[in-house]
């Protein structure tokens, strides 16, 4: 398969993951397309994670670990392991979800045919036990950073950019949303829109005490993406920040679909 020769570079940072990162290598190491590298950045982890880390480096020469000397939070993380990468391609697998076998593969087929330079796709949700909870939510066809500037749109276990064609893209260290302002950065810099697949390739956990499950607090980084992430004034902040109210109350939850046959 031609399109198996750009490797693609997985950034997966953990803290204190024990309980789940082991599925999650394992869900990187059955992908069928095979020409990748998984950089784990452990952010002064104290359970068992980077033992379990250290197991599967013994047998898989493409899997890295760093380790920071001091917890760091995740964007400074997330760099570290962006500024270690030698890929043509950028992923990013937190240490809690999982992907489907196919998705790497379905991708990058994807992204070469259309010629992207940001693609995502439709992704599972599931309890934190691992149960599936029949939900998906569905991507975006085409994202502009117009509407991208609304609400975040693409789910950060889902996201590919083309590092050899935009540059690497850093997150900004925002204690949170700082993977939203990341492939905001990357969608600006391609000047072209970012492509949703309507297929579903990955499972993201939702985990009980989770920023995204505290509604409160998740709006409140909102605000802090418009004013302090993209440094808008504070006029524009609260024009994005009503418009960003809106779409992600009325517009958004349209996004997930919801199937009890499965």
């Amino acid at each position: 398969m031609s399109h198996m020769n750009h490797i693609v570079s997985i950034i997966t940072p953990t803290y204190n993951s024990e309980k789940f990162i082991k599925q999650t290598i394992e869900s990187i190491i059955s992908q069928s397309y095979k020409n990748w590298e998984l950089i784990v950045v452990d952010d002064a982890s104290f359970d068992s994670t980077v033992a379990i880390v250290e197991e599967f480096i013994v047998n898989h020469s493409n899997i890295k670990l760093l380790q920071n000397d001091k917890n760091e939070g995740a964007a400074i993380s997330r760099n570290n392991g962006i500024e270690a990468a030698q890929g043509d391609y950028i992923a990013f697998l937190d240490a809690d979800d999982l992907w489907k076998s196919d998705k790497l593969e379905k991708q990058i087929e994807f992204i070469k045919s259309n010629n992207a330079d940001v693609c995502f796709c439709s992704y599972d949700l599931m309890s934190e036990e691992g149960t599936l909870l029949n939900e998906t939510v569905t991507a975006l066809t085409k994202l502009s950073y117009k509407k991208f500037l609304k609400c975040n749109y693409i789910g950060n276990l889902t996201g590919i950019y083309h590092a050899k064609s935009l540059g690497k893209i850093y997150a900004p260290d925002l204690r949170k949303r700082q993977d939203w302002l990341m492939w905001l950065e990357a969608v600006k810099r391609s000047n072209k829109p970012a492509l949703g697949m309507e297929e579903s390739l990955a499972i993201y956990r939702v985990r009980k005490h989770s920023i995204s499950s505290n509604k409160l607090n998740l709006v409140k980084y909102n605000f802090l993406v418009y004013r302090k992430g993209l440094g808008f004034s504070l006029i524009k902040s609260i024009y994005c920040f009503t418009v960003f109210l809106f779409e992600y109350f009325f517009i958004k939850p349209k996004q997930t679909v919801t199937s009890k046959e499965k």
